[in-house]
């Protein structure tokens, strides 16, 4: 497999950090400053004993459409994990994201930063009509792409099936639903949340698959939020019911 890129102090700190990623050669600016992130990661480089070299900037004029700050890592692909094998591990009042046509980098990216942060297990795409986990998205995430297991399936809806066999809830989100998000208990149980695109929402396949359905009260006739904002309102609510208990 041909390498891919992580650009960006935080992200390439993140990468190296976690093991996650086979981290081939890093590369920075002859140019830059040097401060404490930089050296964090030449520290950890050496650590590890992967190769960092100091270059000029015609190595960098490739990826000049990135915000990379200096620094580049050359990395394998991101493994994704399988749907069985995560199932098969054991879980309890675990959650997990699955998200149904994102189609913004950014909005992934930020989606499995806070996922992260709440503690979410992990994070479902599909294999079409969703972005998928890219250099950008890394960026956007601050490695947080490191730290969570990452599946795609070919088909969310048998996805959906497999994971209410394994006694898991599902939990779909739509504008039009009866119930609030948080009038939904979610301890006790391990739940997936469906998060759809802005514009097309959660497919009506997967809402008739899911065991609840909410939304997100508006007080105001306006376009629904920002996917990955309606996200972190959603998934925090299940935090905090969480440490209340």
């Amino acid at each position: 497999m041909s390498d891919e890129i992580i650009y960006g102090k935080n992200s390439v700190t993140e990468a190296l950090i976690s093991e996650n990623r086979e981290i081939n050669k890093i590369i920075i600016s002859k140019s830059i400053h040097c401060d404490n992130k930089l050296n964090k990661i030449k520290e950890l480089a050496r650590e590890k004993g992967i190769v960092f070299q100091f270059a000029g900037r015609e190595k960098f004029q490739p990826y000049d459409e990135f915000n990379h700050q200096g620094v580049i890592a050359f990395v394998a692909p991101i493994e994704y994990m399988e749907l069985e094998d995560f199932l098969e591990k054991p879980h309890q009042n675990s959650s997990v994201v699955i998200l149904d046509g994102v189609e913004d980098v950014h909005n992934l990216g930020a989606i499995i930063r806070t996922c992260v942060c709440a503690g979410v297990e992990a994070v479902i795409i599909p294999s079409r009509r969703n972005v998928q986990v890219n250099s950008v998205v890394e960026k956007i995430s601050a490695g947080a792409v490191n730290h969570i297991p990452i599946i795609k399936v070919n088909s969310l809806v048998n996805a959906v099936q497999k994971m209410k066999e394994s006694d898991w809830w599902i939990i779909a989100t739509d504008a039009s639903a009866k119930d609030n998000y948080f009038d939904v208990d979610y301890n006790n149980m391990n739940f997936a949340i469906i998060m759809g695109a802005e514009h097309a929402g959660v497919s009506k396949s997967l809402l008739k698959a899911s065991d609840y359905v909410v939304k997100i009260p508006m007080l105001k006739d306006f376009n629904s939020l920002n996917v990955s904002n309606a996200l972190s309102a959603i998934i925090f609510e299940t935090v905090r019911q969480k440490l209340k208990k």
